[in-house]
């Protein structure tokens, strides 16, 4: 019997997915258990496991290709096992019983996607019988650049036209000059109309070759999600920053003593603990805004930064305000090491409400982080530098770590900022607090 091999749902908020690399070629044997091909989301990466045995009949999506969630993938069989002429190239189809589709003129249409007229069904370059195999993001991103996708020769499987086949077409800047609507067809609606009469975005400059340059690579999945979204942020959200000086030098005895006793703490721990509970304090700095409507959160879920390889995660921390310092620093120890070693599933790293991105280790003095989309602020934390500071009449030498609060303008003050960073210094200066809990650690 033919099995169908569907990409999995990593999380509840997974939609898509990106073959990274096949692990078995059509005409492998296939047991059960064996890693059949490596995904990556967003955020994440997995491998995805055969739950049937036989042959690999056929594979459907090549690698680099991003396939919606549910989409048959492969075909897993006897050999000389007939296998469905047509593959779905998207999302399963319904369940017997189960609702109808909407024809594509009922379904509804956002005020704010441009009114294009749909392309006929033309068996050209990727088309196959009569019908024009894409990708849904190859499709976006054909509309976003201004390009025909009827004139592009897809790689895909049967000729289906990818994404990496648009962005190719946009590098050669291929545009199609063929008209979206029939000469002899009726007027175009009003909203066409005003479509069209919109002048066109302009196209990104040319770069330039500059000598001793290696071909171009593409960005990973991750890169290009972590460029899409804090590029959204930075242009839609009014970011401001306010910088505080903290005396960390008692807090850091305090670690060093701990750390004698058995107990290993990090600067991110007393870090984190001083900044949920600041957020338990401040419930404004923990919402969100859409510059319409504020969000209130009552739960603090704090998200730390995590740098890899291949870009940066930042797992959540949920109900931070409510853990103590070894819990934190168990809670944050094990995200970590998850994330590194990419055991991370996509709901560790959804539902943050504020995010603490650490450089310190690396020498850094000061720093202005990006608001993560969905936050009203980041807190960045640079290194701690032993510093000479006027105590009384005379100096003297302290350890000295800067905090930088990036905030959302629209939601987020700059007397509500400065208040906040202020209570996250005094937190942080009360080693005694910070003793105090440590005993029940």
């Amino acid at each position: 019997m033919v099995h169908a091999i569907r990409m999995p749902k990593p999380g509840q908020m997974t939609e898509e997915c990106t073959v990274v690399a096949w692990l078995k070629k059509e005409g492998d044997p296939v047991r059960k258990g064996d890693i059949l091909f490596e995904i990556e989301t967003d955020k994440s990466a997995m491998e995805v496991e055969a739950f049937e045995e036989g042959i690999l009949l056929r594979q459907l999506v090549a690698e680099g290709d991003t396939v919606p969630v549910n989409a048959i993938c492969a075909y897993v069989g006897e050999a000389g096992e007939e296998i469905p002429r047509e593959a779905p190239a998207g999302p399963a189809p319904a369940a017997p019983g189960g609702p109808a589709p909407l024809p594509a003129a009922a379904l509804p249409r956002s005020d704010t996607s441009p009114a294009v007229a749909p392309l006929p069904d033309l068996p050209l370059g990727a088309a196959a019988e009569g019908r024009l195999r894409i990708s849904p993001r190859a499709s976006r991103a054909a509309a976003e650049a201004g390009i025909d996708p009827r004139t592009i020769s897809g790689t895909g499987p049967e000729g289906r036209i990818t994404e990496r086949d648009v962005r190719a077409a946009m590098t050669a800047r291929v545009v199609s000059p063929a008209p979206l609507v029939a000469a002899d067809s009726a007027p175009a609606p009003a909203a066409t109309r005003v479509a069209a009469a919109r002048p066109p975005e302009r196209a990104p400059l040319p770069s330039i070759p500059v000598d001793g340059e290696d071909e171009p690579r593409p960005l990973s999945r991750m890169r290009r999600v972590i460029a899409d979204r804090l590029t959204s942020s930075w242009m839609s959200t009014p970011h401001f920053t306010v910088t505080v000086a903290v005396d960390v030098t008692a807090v850091l005895a305090l670690r060093a003593e701990l750390k004698g006793a058995g107990t290993n703490l990090t600067v991110t721990d007393f870090v984190l603990a001083a900044t949920a509970q600041t957020l338990a304090e401040f419930p404004d700095v923990n919402s969100r805004t859409d510059g319409v409507s504020v969000w209130s959160r009552r739960r603090v879920h704090l998200g730390v930064a995590v740098s890899l390889p291949g870009g940066l995660v930042v797992p959540v921390i949920r109900d931070a305000d409510r853990l103590s310092l070894g819990e934190l620093h168990d809670r944050a120890l094990g995200l970590a090491t998850a994330a590194r070693d990419g055991r991370l599933s996509v709901d560790d790293m959804t539902g943050g409400t504020f995010t603490v991105s650490n450089l310190g280790m690396f020498g850094v003095e000061e720093f202005r982080a990006i608001i993560n989309p969905g936050e009203a602020a980041i807190l960045a934390v640079a290194s701690a530098v032993p510093t000479a500071v006027a105590i009384g009449d005379g100096l003297a030498v302290r350890t000295i770590m800067k905090l930088t609060l990036s905030a959302d303008h629209r939601l987020v003050d700059g007397e509500m900022g400065a208040r906040f960073l202020s209570a996250i210094r005094r937190r942080l200066e009360d080693v005694a607090a910070f003793r105090q809990e440590a005993r029940h650690t």
